[in-house]
């Protein structure tokens, strides 16, 4: 059987997959996506029931398709968000495979192009653009030994509070996804203890615009790295419950027992540091700081947005704030679940070829790769602060498609200018 070949091969059909799909196919390049589960499979498989996009539709989107049948300022479910994937790739004719695994790919030997192996035979690709995105593998640290007694589940697989074990809940991680279970299990009846890192709390609206308009008229969608130190910063947001402001101190009023950050365990007990305090603080500071932002900006352009001087009220400090917690016996607390949520790890072991660093990461600049011919896309912070969400993704895309269309323009010249006559 004669192997398969295309120009340029994408593996992964969710936003980052489609989005290359569309770009490469404005510039008529040939190409093929392969999904090894279905489209937009973690948004299908991998969010609890009640999630929602953490922007509004109007702005959680490709340019080029809004979300017709949903209130421009409402926080669509993951269902509807995975729909719009699938409709959207069927709008650019995306040419997706489905149930195709990609297991190794390697350069060909002597040529240009890359022999890759798949569940349904070999391609050879003239260009690999890898689009599996930041979430493949959940991540739960090496704290608690399995033999603990204690059920552990990450919250790619929570699902809902009826899931879990009766009794109390350790949720370990205030990201979007940390807070936001907790803040479910906690309205459902359950006991909550929260484990808070350093992280960022933006307001979810203030002077009558969500958040996501005010990084965006501010530029900050568009800050293409990081402040120093901030690397390991999760940002809390939400859009449950018609969205709202992710506010800690709120949580810790309503009854979540906040504790600093998760260090160790032992004989049926977790430690924390004490930074419990300090980590809040930080998040009110960087909650203010965009309020001051916005205020500027306001009084810069004179644009007419209303006043909102209570959303610098703060809720008082709960027993928990005041009189932090160290540590946590299990048992004694009634907790019978311990819930990580704390990221994932990306997965690039199918590419053998150099192009990452020690410890596994791309090295590439915008998603063009130190290795001729291999593209990453849907890679955190790949060209900019907004990188992660939907649009942010489109505009890498285009990017990235934008190179291989000049390498091929390249590729197509044959000399003769360059030949003295």
């Amino acid at each position: 059987m004669p192997i398969e070949k295309t120009d340029t091969l994408v593996v992964g059909a969710g936003q980052a997959g489609i989005a290359m799909s569309e770009h490469l196919g404005k510039f008529g390049v040939p190409h093929i996506v392969l999904e090894k589960a279905r489209v937009a499979e973690a948004w299908r498989t991998g969010r609890w029931d009640a999630m929602v996009a953490n922007g509004p539709a109007w702005h959680d989107r490709f340019p080029n398709m809004e979300f017709a049948d949903c209130d421009p300022d409402s926080f669509v479910s993951k269902d509807r968000f995975a729909q719009y994937l699938v409709d959207y790739a069927e709008m650019v004719n995306a040419p997706i495979r489905t149930g195709v695994e990609v297991t190794k790919a390697t350069r060909l030997p002597g040529k240009a192009g890359f022999l890759v192996q798949t569940s349904a035979g070999e391609i050879e690709a003239k260009r690999i653009v890898a689009a599996t995105g930041a979430f493949q593998h959940p991540v739960i640290p090496p704290v608690v030994p399995a033999e603990a007694g204690v059920e552990q589940i990450h919250s790619y697989n929570y699902r809902n509070p009826d899931q879990l074990a009766e009794g109390a809940v350790m949720v370990v991680g205030a990201g979007s996804s940390g807070a936001q279970i907790a803040d479910e299990l906690n309205r459902a009846g359950r006991k909550v203890f929260l484990s808070v890192g350093p992280h960022d709390r933006p307001p979810r609206r203030y002077r009558g615009r969500d958040f996501c308009w005010w990084l965006g008229v501010l530029g900050l969608w568009d800050v293409s790295a990081m402040k120093p130190g901030t690397e390991h910063v999760t940002i809390s947001v939400s859009g449950a419950n018609g969205g709202h402001t992710m506010d800690f101190r709120r949580l810790a009023q309503e009854g979540v027992i906040l504790t600093g950050r998760t260090e160790s365990f032992a004989d049926g007990v977790l430690t924390f540091d004490d930074q419990l305090h300090a980590n809040v603080a930080a998040g009110d500071a960087n909650y203010n700081e965009l309020l001051d932002m916005a205020d500027a900006y306001v009084a810069r352009t004179g644009i007419d947005l209303p006043e909102e001087p209570e959303a610098r009220n703060s809720f008082p400090d709960a027993d928990c704030l005041t009189n932090p917690l160290d540590s946590v016996d299990l048992a004694k607390e009634g907790i019978t679940t311990i819930l990580w949520a704390t990221g994932f790890r990306q997965d690039f072991d199918w590419m053998d070829m150099d192009a990452f660093d020690e410890k596994g990461a791309p090295i590439h600049q915008r998603g063009v790769s130190v290795e001729p011919d291999i593209y990453f896309l849907g890679l955190p912070w790949q060209s900019r602060r907004g990188s992660a969400f939907l649009w942010g993704v489109w505009h890498d895309a285009k990017h990235v498609a934008d190179r291989i269309a000049i390498q091929r323009n390249y590729l197509e010249y044959n000399g003769d200018a360059a030949i003295i006559s």
